[in-house]
């Protein structure tokens, strides 16, 4: 703990002062709507107390129809990007030799970054794996081949008591794959707090695939010296994005049975000529609705929001983008950034509209900075559900046709289903088969 401590205080004062003029922590308790909202909660330092050889922040993610993708950091400059792994406790049948990377950022050398891919792996399997040799012995389930399958879905998580507390909500019940738009460890250019963040998921992310797509908190551009941002983000949470045809590790896509998850970015070129536009049309023209019914996807500002944080700062890519998810019948967008809870209705171009996507905001992981405490009232008829609590958010499809969304307000010890809707895929729906603009149905403006 000290050593990580030790290196915080080393850091130039300049980006420690930056960062807390830019983001503070509000403590914040007020009664809605008759529930008592809880204060924030202070960050939480996770320190390493093994070895400098013994595997830390050990995360998974999917690659491609059946591998995943095993990472973690080792302090040691020797040990080997090796995972062994098998369906049996402490027998392992495979053995696979990855990569490893580092990087440096001021004064602050990251340990040694391992990441190697397996596979290929059978659905619905638990395996048990370790990293470099030696160390504890990990386990994981693949998700299945076919449906059912569930979705946890958390943004803004940071590290914080109310982070630790959503993850065990979060565990308390049990999943397929966990999905994060945008805003992991709220470092803010405090790379010790990286370290900090891999080893509080790490008994989780090393369980379940975690997919993730950046938010402002990851970008960490300083002026000259790192002008391009998120070096420790891509350095630490590779996502598959060279399989989904992607150039960046900031917007990709990948399947799951009956399901295709585009993961978006917020905070890299998205206009009419930007390589992401061009890719998320390419990625959309691929997808056959007939073996894939649903589609959904995940970026960090949203695209609609009627709380007063952040208002308008999704536009410019709702603008550019929207069009290509109406006509392709997305199902849902899911959002972060606003750090309270949001479902709409379905909507296309500030217009409700029952061909167009659901959208919802899960920015109430846990982050440090506090709720957004503030919605806009009245409240507009296209905003179904609106709460600024902590939380996260479950998408079980049950089917082709059918899925159930539920939202689980973490009321301290007990997870409470507050909010739950089912939801019809749009590639089944016989009213969204013709052309795209004929479908405007309601038109209430946002």
């Amino acid at each position: 703990m000290w050593k990580g401590l030790k290196s915080i205080a080393t850091f130039p004062l300049l980006i420690h002062t930056l960062c807390f003029l830019l983001f503070p922590q509000p403590l914040l308790s007020q009664d809605v709507n008759g529930y008592v909202r809880q204060p924030a909660r202070p960050t939480i330092v996770t320190p390493h107390q093994s070895s400098e050889s013994e595997p830390q922040q050990v995360h998974i993610s999917l690659v491609g129809k059946d591998k995943m993708r095993v990472s973690w950091i080792t302090e040691g400059k020797h040990t080997k990007s090796v995972v062994e792994y098998g369906t049996n406790s402490g027998e392992y049948t495979g053995k696979v030799t990855g990569e490893h990377t580092s990087y440096q950022y001021f004064f602050y050398s990251s340990g040694r970054i391992h990441n190697a891919v397996i596979g290929p792996l059978e659905a619905s399997t638990t395996y048990f794996y370790r990293c470099g040799g030696s160390g504890p012995e990990f386990s994981f389930k693949t998700p299945p081949s076919k449906l059912p399958m569930e979705f946890v879905i958390v943004g803004d998580l940071g590290q914080t008591e109310w982070t630790a507390s959503t993850l065990q909500h979060v565990d308390s019940s049990d999943y397929d794959v966990f999905l994060l738009p945008g805003d992991l460890s709220y470092a803010d250019s405090q790379q010790p707090l990286w370290d900090s963040f891999g080893r509080l998921v790490q008994p989780y992310a090393s369980k379940r695939p975690w997919m993730v797509t950046e938010g402002n908190h990851e970008i960490e551009i300083f002026p000259i010296i790192y002008p391009h941002g998120f070096k420790a983000y891509n350095a630490r949470w590779p996502m598959p994005f060279q399989e989904s045809a992607s150039t960046s590790n900031l917007y990709y896509s990948f399947d799951v049975p009956s399901t295709h998850v585009i993961m978006l970015g917020s905070y890299t070129d998205f206009d009419a000529k930007s390589d992401q536009y061009k890719w998320l049309q390419n990625d959309l023209a691929k997808i056959d609705r007939s073996k894939t019914p649903w589609v959904i996807v995940l970026l960090h500002a949203p695209w609609y929001n009627t709380n007063d944080a952040h208002q308008g700062e999704g536009e410019s890519m709702r603008k550019a983008m929207e069009d290509l998810l109406y006509q392709a019948r997305v199902d849902l967008v899911f959002a972060g950034h606003v750090h309270a809870y949001e479902r709409f209705t379905r909507i296309y171009d500030n217009k409700a509209d029952s061909c167009g996507p659901m959208y919802v905001t899960v920015g109430d992981g846990g982050n440090r900075e506090g709720l957004a405490m503030n919605f806009k009232n009245p409240p507009n008829p296209l905003s179904l559900f609106r709460e600024p609590s902590f939380g996260h958010g479950r998408l079980r499809i049950v089917d082709e046709t059918r899925a159930y969304w539920s939202w689980h307000r973490n009321n301290d010890t007990d997870a409470v289903v507050a909010d739950g809707i089912w939801i019809e895929s749009l590639s089944r729906s016989k009213a969204c088969s013709g052309t795209p603009h004929q479908k405007v149905n309601v038109h209430e403006e946002l």
